[in-house]
């Protein structure tokens, strides 16, 4: 992404205070109106939603990283505002399509109807918050990943020791209420208190974690029900939506409900 800005850069002469917005065209190999419109925060975080939902996570170098970036610039300029999204996305959205051939798995994302990048990958075993999940159906049972498995899956991952922030509370109480059951004190409400604490608390070691939160969120949940792709998709818009960087955490809330959906289609 680096390359493109300074080789695009490098095309506009020396940065100034009047530096042009960075566009579509200016990153992407797309034509017609999208070309000449600037790249938004909230189209990055839409195809960051995409990946996260395609693939289980957000791409090193894939489109929403590079859509970030551009749109990060794009904000600094005060070309765009930090909730806009252009009308392509808008109005026709944006896809991660995914084929497997052979051993690798073809990946194009698409803005509207126009590509802006495609790679390829390995195939893989299923991985949930790093910890590899057996095909075999002995294993992993009939039964398939609820959502009070995958925040307790966030609270063992890596993640678990990470203080809880508003965007973690927004992405508990988005899984809550995807139970189909909030309780006055549940875990939604102990998330947000937690946040608020944490942002009066100056030592890490004083704050609350995401573990502390989501330790047996089986048993702190009074309904619970299997992880689906429109559950994940609301916890992670709730993630996003809340964060400053408009991203996922890795390894965090919206990853491990995201990661349990896929393994449920799976």
């Amino acid at each position: 992404m680096e390359d493109k800005m300074n080789q695009e850069q490098q095309r506009r002469g020396p940065m100034s205070s009047e530096q042009e917005q960075i566009t579509y065209g200016d990153v992407f190999d797309v034509s017609g109106d999208l070309a000449s419109q600037p790249i938004a925060p909230q189209d990055a975080a839409t195809m960051q939603t995409a990946e996260q939902m395609a693939l289980g996570k957000t791409q090193t170098g894939g489109g929403a990283a590079i859509m970030q970036s551009a749109a990060a610039v794009n904000e600094r300029l005060g070309a765009v505002g930090h909730r806009d999204m252009t009308d392509v996305v808008r109005d026709q959205g944006v896809t991660v399509m995914e084929t497997d051939v052979g051993a690798r798995r073809i990946v194009v994302e698409a803005v509207g109807d126009q590509a802006v990048g495609q790679y390829s990958q390995p195939i893989t075993v299923p991985t949930i918050i790093g910890q590899a999940m057996s095909p075999d159906p002995d294993i992993l049972g009939s039964d398939p990943i609820t959502i009070g498995e995958a925040l307790e899956a966030s609270a063992l991952g890596a993640g678990g020791d990470k203080p809880v922030d508003l965007s973690d509370a927004a992405a508990i109480q988005a899984a809550e209420r995807a139970t189909g059951t909030i309780l006055p004190g549940g875990i939604g409400a102990a998330a947000q208190s937690a946040a608020t604490h944490n942002l009066r608390t100056l030592g890490d070691e004083d704050k609350t974690t995401i573990s502390d939160v989501l330790e047996d969120a089986t048993s702190k949940l009074p309904t619970d029900k299997p992880a689906t792709r429109e559950d994940a998709e609301g916890v992670i818009s709730a993630e996003i939506r809340n964060n400053p960087l408009m991203a996922a955490h890795p390894g965090g809330v919206a990853d491990s409900v995201a990661a349990a959906a896929r393994l449920n289609v799976q």
